[in-house]
């Protein structure tokens, strides 16, 4: 997270060797990402997925899209139908395989972009603001999508975004201002900072800033514990 030119974005592309460091080294897997012999290797581990879905869609049928990278690399036909049957399967796209991509919703075209990274088997699929340009139903279908590739998966999933109901969700949140790291915490102990996040142009959960706002504990960022505490505040029961 982070306000507008705080550095996500450049970090994003740093872990994907899309950028390469001007000084310092970024390693991926072990990897330096400055050994231009091992570019693909770097990008097999480390796959990236940019905010608008239309950037990574080439080809004119959902199937070959996905599949696209594949052929790339040169991985046997066999292989390649079950790696593209698999990720459109994990992305719950696997019935629109022989659609035109111009013909999904914004969140549809977003989840096949997501299958064509998944298709080369990454470690880690970073995601630069992918659900910006979405509508609410897009958004709620991409990071249901994701959260199921970590959790069914093992897939390290590293979000670039400015939703705070989408921080909240994360294991672990970073926060950038002016290129350098300010907070690297548990959401709770993030969002707490409430005066902080502020003062860097951020927003905090609704129900973190009402706790604040009461004089109450802001390490609440969601409305089951926001209403619990509440009613505890008041005497009445949670039941």
């Amino acid at each position: 997270m982070g306000h507008n030119g705080s550095g996500k974005s450049t970090a994003a592309k740093h872990m994907n060797a899309i950028l390469l460091p001007v000084s310092g080294k970024v390693y991926v897997d072990g990897i330096d990402t400055a050994a231009e012999e091992r570019l693909i290797d770097i990008r097999r581990r480390a796959g990236m997925v940019f905010q608008n879905p239309d950037n990574q869609i080439v080809a004119s049928i959902v199937e070959e899209d996905v599949a696209f990278a594949l052929e790339n690399l040169g991985v046997a036909p066999a292989e390649m139908r079950e790696r593209v049957d698999d990720a459109l399967e994990s992305v719950g796209m696997y019935d629109y395989r022989h659609h035109s991509p111009h013909q999904l919703s914004g969140g549809q075209k977003q989840r096949v972009a997501i299958a064509g990274i998944i298709a080369m088997r990454p470690e880690c699929i970073i995601l630069d603001e992918p659900t910006a340009m979405l509508d609410p139903k897009g958004r709620r279908e991409v990071i249901k999508t994701i959260r199921r590739l970590n959790r069914d998966y093992g897939i390290t999933i590293v979000l670039i975004t400015h939703y705070m109901d989408e921080a909240a969700k994360a294991d672990r949140i970073v926060v950038m201002d002016n290129g350098k790291i300010l907070l690297d915490d548990i959401p709770k102990n993030v969002f707490c900072n409430v005066e902080m996040m502020k003062r860097i142009g951020l927003d905090v959960p609704q129900v973190t800033e009402l706790m604040f706002m009461l004089g109450k504990d802001a390490h609440i960022i969601d409305e089951d514990e926001c209403a619990e505490a509440l009613l505890g505040e008041l005497g009445i029961g949670s039941e």
